[in-house]
């Protein structure tokens, strides 16, 4: 929590001290500086025209950059409205009056010393003060920098930083319980335990080789078997779960697909609640596959307006069909329409079939009837559809890996788990039990992850 202060400090205009002053400061950073990773700044609210604006600082000398804007630091976690100065040679120059907070370290979002400015949000009030901090030493912070140091300083681990990206991207309602329970670090205790176990079944393989002719009870043989092979069934019954989870956080791709003029584009336009695609009666006008995001049973969906299928000598529209088959491959439900008799044969894929222009001619039986030009049973598909989505990311609760990464490294966990129950040599058991924690510790950053970092946390916004 923060407090604003309201004290004399919330119109101190004093201006920051001597220039003797400023260069002991100066000095001083940048011994601190060869020590420490640099101070970074980023803007934190973004970039849209806003009233306040945010800039966070974060590093060891955040303390003396706010010094130097703005005199004294305010009390921990306490809101103050200061001046912020710079000095262009002789004069003092006023730069914002703004709320300043300091979180000095290790209780700040990064484990430093770390500051807030709450600016007003003017391109050149920013502008302005960031050049301003460059000036003092700081520099501006890479993408996912704040979360990274959050990370090294043991502040948060790999599965709640990916869960913090994950929130600042959420859509829809299922979206934030999903990322707000991984941040809350769901999944890093379910792991965590699975690796406590592990690490206690490797103590007893290492007893085991360490003193094969000692009087160890023979329970421990007994309890690492059974241990090992509970653990294996545990993970594998977690991996049969599915991936509906994985499905939430990136959502799901709908194909609609049917030959030319029936109606495809209409509807696209029709569920997506404007005229996104250009609609004709000329067959063949949709060339390429437009794509529209919308929200269905609370989860985002990307609907694909593909080419009409039919054969075609024009090489312009074969490509368009060849990118429409693509597409169907691709997606995760397919959504054909039809007008009149149903198609001959269906497309592959976990499908819902639609017969549209029912004001013309009536559906079939057991297909799901339409007319995009009356709205007659469009409440009805979009019910169909949004129940789809749903089924489609059910599995959430019971399974919620939400990366591929997650997948692949318990799979490999559960490999090496499965490779050790068969090795008659101890040591070789041993061997693929190391195996297995290594992979496991992937998941939370425990280790072997310096590579995997970079492509976590260069996926956050400037400023996280």
């Amino acid at each position: 929590m923060c407090h604003l202060d309201q004290d004399k400090e919330v119109n101190d205009n004093a201006v920051p001290g001597t220039d003797k002053m400023m260069m002991a400061t100066m000095e001083m950073f940048v011994q601190e500086s060869d020590r420490h990773p640099p101070v970074i700044f980023a803007l934190a609210s973004g970039l849209s025209r806003a009233a306040i604006a945010v800039m966070r600082l974060s590093g060891a000398g955040t303390g003396r950059i706010v010094e130097s804007l703005c005199g004294r630091l305010p009390a921990p976690r306490r809101a103050s409205l200061r001046g912020l100065w710079r000095r262009d040679g002789e004069a003092p120059v006023l730069l914002d009056r703004a709320l300043v907070l300091w979180f000095p370290g290790p209780e700040s979002y990064t484990g430093e010393d770390s500051a807030e400015l709450h600016l007003h949000a003017g391109p050149a009030v920013i502008n302005a003060v960031a050049d301003t901090l460059v000036t003092l030493g700081a520099r501006p912070a890479e993408p996912g920098e704040f979360s990274r140091r959050a990370f090294t300083h043991g502040r948060l681990d790999l599965m709640q930083a990916e869960g913090i990206a994950d929130l600042i991207d959420a859509e829809t309602e299922a979206q934030r319980r999903q990322a707000l329970a991984q941040v809350d670090g769901a999944q890093s205790r379910l792991y965590q335990q699975w690796a406590d176990r592990l690490r206690v079944l490797l103590a007893h393989q290492e007893a085991l080789i360490d003193f094969p002719d000692e009087e160890l009870p023979p329970e421990v043989e007994q309890e690492l078997v059974n241990g090992l092979r509970v653990l294996h069934a545990t993970m594998q019954d977690y991996l049969a779960t599915g991936d509906g989870a994985e499905r939430l956080r990136r959502g799901l791709v709908f194909a609609i697909v049917g030959e030319p003029n029936v109606g495809k584009s209409s509807l696209l336009n029709a569920l997506a609640g404007r005229d996104a695609a250009i609609v004709s009666t000329r067959a063949g006008t949709t060339r390429d596959a437009i794509e529209i995001r919308v929200v269905m049973g609370d989860v985002p969906v990307t609907l694909v307006d593909t080419a009409g299928l039919r054969e075609t000598d024009d090489e312009i529209e074969a490509e368009g069909v060849r990118r429409s088959l693509f597409h169907v491959k691709q997606a995760d439900c397919v959504v054909h329409v039809f007008a009149g008799n149903p198609p001959s044969s269906r497309l592959e894929g976990d499908g819902v079939l639609v017969c549209n222009k029912t004001d013309l001619s009536p559906a079939p039986d057991g297909v799901i009837g339409i007319s995009v030009l009356t709205g007659a049973g469009m409440d009805v598909l979009r019910d169909v559809l949004a129940d789809r989505a749903r089924a489609l990311t059910a599995d959430r609760a019971s399974a919620p890996f939400t990366r591929a990464r997650h997948r692949a490294a318990i799979e490999e966990t559960v490999h090496h788990i499965g490779r050790a129950q068969t090795m008659a040599w101890p040591e070789m058991r041993g061997e693929e039990l190391r195996l297995a924690m290594r992979a496991l510790g992937r998941l939370t950053g425990a280790v072997d992850v310096e590579a995997l970092l970079d492509t976590v946390f260069g996926q956050f916004c400037i400023g996280k």
